[in-house]
């Protein structure tokens, strides 16, 4: 059973991921959409996304440095391992709240907001779940770190390893089972996160407008002379871009 856990299932659920993927993008394009509902309800949808949003930023950015550079590299410029898990708390703390927060609000205004609730799909139920599983378990396991007696857990020398491993192609199991029972549940309910992204909203999460940085400007062209009635004056307004202003 471990070895199916630790080392079985993570390739199961990236191939999920990439392939489910691809087919989303091929057979769905016009589904991959956050379905936005800010016509029907803006005021909490202002608060709660942000908070949301940049709060999962922060959780991920510290995911990954905790998971893919090694101690020995943090060691090496000068890091302390309790300096490390000392920001990793406190930072940790701070972007859980504001996630955790920002949720709530979304999932508050989802569930009053008459459009919002009825624009909601038992998809959607389901991924909302599954995703405050995975915050919650989170939070708890980096509040349960930063208590005292907790030193003795370092999961830079059990999860990390294990992660690291998985793209090496030869999974570190062992590093995995002397993991506390908390972070195998926490692995467990991520792992069941991304296999979900495919087939969910989160797949906007692959969606980035970079097509915004290179489109052309929009030329507005000046109202023409004969458009303006009677003996009205003649309002230049701002002068198109590239185009030869005609008073001259």
């Amino acid at each position: 059973m471990d070895w199916i856990l630790w080392g079985v299932l993570p390739y199961l659920v990236i191939a999920l991921l990439i392939g489910g993927t691809i087919w989303r993008y091929r057979y769905d394009k016009f589904g991959w959409t956050t379905r936005s509902s800010e016509l029907y309800e803006s005021r909490l949808l202002r608060i709660g996304s942000p908070l949301f949003h940049f709060g999962i930023l922060v959780v991920i950015i510290g995911h990954a440095i905790g998971l893919v550079i090694p101690e020995s590299w943090t060691e090496f410029f000068g890091i302390s391992e309790n300096l490390y898990h000392l920001n990793s708390a406190f930072f940790g703390l701070i972007a859980g709240i504001c996630t955790l927060t920002g949720l709530a609000i979304l999932v508050y205004r989802r569930r009053t907001t008459g459009p919002v609730f009825m624009a909601t799909t038992r998809n959607d139920k389901v991924m909302y779940i599954v995703l405050t599983a995975a915050l919650l378990l989170g939070f708890y396991c980096t509040l349960l770190g930063a208590l005292p007696d907790q030193k003795g857990v370092n999961y830079r020398e059990t999860v990390s390893p294990w992660f690291r491993s998985i793209f090496y192609f030869r999974p570190d199991v062992e590093a995995m089972n002397n993991a506390p029972l908390r972070f195998h549940i926490h692995v467990l309910v991520g792992m069941l996160v991304f296999a979900a992204v495919p087939f969910t909203r989160l797949v906007h999460m692959f969606t980035a407008p970079v097509h915004y940085l290179f489109r052309p400007y929009i030329v507005y062209r000046s109202r023409d002379r004969q458009s303006v009635p009677g003996n009205q004056q003649y309002r230049r307004g701002w002068a198109p871009v590239g185009v030869k202003d005609r008073e001259r």
